[in-house]
């Protein structure tokens, strides 16, 4: 397995993985994919990154991709970040989150982000685990955030602040 910065020409197989969250109902509010305008302005493209591996033909496989989306548009908070991780399933349990999320750390550290967050349902415990594994705390729960199919969903909030930068 390799990290790698996200080309455009990876965006289809990146839509699979996050159509694939969507799936669950545990990883995002969202119902749809985004359009690449969509969601080439919502995130921050210095920061996205995907896993990739060769597979028996030669031929890469993306496995997983991670980036940040700004959190604020105010100077204040230019070193903050919003953390988006998702993991192809039949990657599941064998590192590539967690090899992703410290890569994703190091490189935004590198860009001069002092605060990284996430904002994980209760439910995604495979989620929170990585995070809380790669430094993250638990701030607290905010109950009742928004409803997902007619259903009020309590939404964990999580922060892992720089050793390096900000301090």
């Amino acid at each position: 397995m390799k990290i790698r910065a996200f080309d455009q020409a990876d965006f289809a197989v990146v839509q699979d993985i996050y159509l694939q969250g969507i799936a669950t109902n545990n990883a995002t509010f969202a119902l749809e994919k985004k359009s690449w305008q969509q969601w080439q302005s919502s995130m921050l493209s210095a920061t996205l990154l995907v896993v990739v591996e060769q597979d028996s033909q030669g031929c890469e496989q993306l496995l997983g991709w991670a980036g940040l989306s700004a959190v604020s548009s105010r100077e204040v908070y230019c070193g903050v970040g919003e953390v988006s991780i998702y993991i192809s399933s039949k990657a599941a349990g064998r590192g590539v989150g967690t090899l992703l999320m410290n890569e994703l750390i190091i490189q935004c550290e590198g860009l001069g982000f002092w605060t990284l967050q996430a904002a994980i349902f209760p439910e995604n415990t495979a989620s929170i685990a990585l995070h809380n594994k790669c430094g993250f705390i638990t701030l607290g729960c905010r109950k009742a955030l928004g409803k997902m199919h007619g259903v009020w969903r309590d939404v964990q909030f999580l922060e892992r602040r720089s050793a390096v930068v900000g301090v």
